[in-house]
């Protein structure tokens, strides 16, 4: 036995409730959205000077050496052994930054960036940079960026204090965690915490 269309779609609106549609109360009597659910910030140890990390305050520089796979952590998705910020590294403001990226992973390819983005990190675009020359070349390639076993140098001035990142843009590899903190400090504080 055949029905109409007709007749299943009066069933359908029926189903549904049909009839008059529901008032809206006004935005007074709605109850609020919910704020997005954040990660807490790790609590960090105290601030040390690594030997990957040296400061030279007479000329004013920072000169530090990243290692994008120092580890087997996240699959060697990590810097210098540590991923989703548990790692925080501060710089005077002011400051020439100069950064070594040393590739150790032993099969994909990495990039390093000074990023303003700070949360939500599923698709980085590397317009974010936060500084100019504060990216790796090619950072969202996979056969462009720093390559296994190599070596790639960036330099730029921390011009402005704030809360930054170190991210990869090889995508989805911030969105897994291959990022840490990187702050530029007013008060001419430097070094490294990591998580505790």
């Amino acid at each position: 036995m055949k029905r109409s269309s007709a007749h299943f779609l009066v069933i359908a609106l029926a189903a549904c409730g049909g009839g008059e549609p529901a008032q809206t109360p006004p935005a007074e009597q709605q109850p609020a959205a919910a704020a997005p659910a954040t990660a807490a910030a790790p609590t960090l140890g105290e601030m040390t000077m690594p030997d990957w990390f040296h400061a030279d305050d007479a000329a004013k520089t920072i000169h530090m050496t990243i290692t994008a796979g120092a580890t087997d952590l996240k699959n060697y998705w990590n810097f210098n052994g540590y991923t989703d910020g548990n790692m925080a590294i501060t710089v005077p403001e002011g400051y020439a930054v100069t950064i070594d990226l040393v590739n150790k992973d032993p099969v994909m390819a990495h990039s390093l960036g000074i990023s303003s983005v700070t949360e939500n990190f599923a698709i980085v675009d590397p317009a974010t940079v936060a500084f100019p020359g504060a990216i790796t070349a090619s950072p969202a390639s996979l056969t462009e960026a720093t390559l296994p076993g190599e070596t790639e140098s960036i330099t730029f001035t921390a011009a402005t204090a704030g809360s930054y990142t170190m991210l990869c843009f090889v995508p989805g590899h911030s969105a897994v965690g291959m990022w840490v903190r990187f702050n530029v400090s007013a008060d001419g504080g430097k070094g490294v915490q990591t998580a505790m």
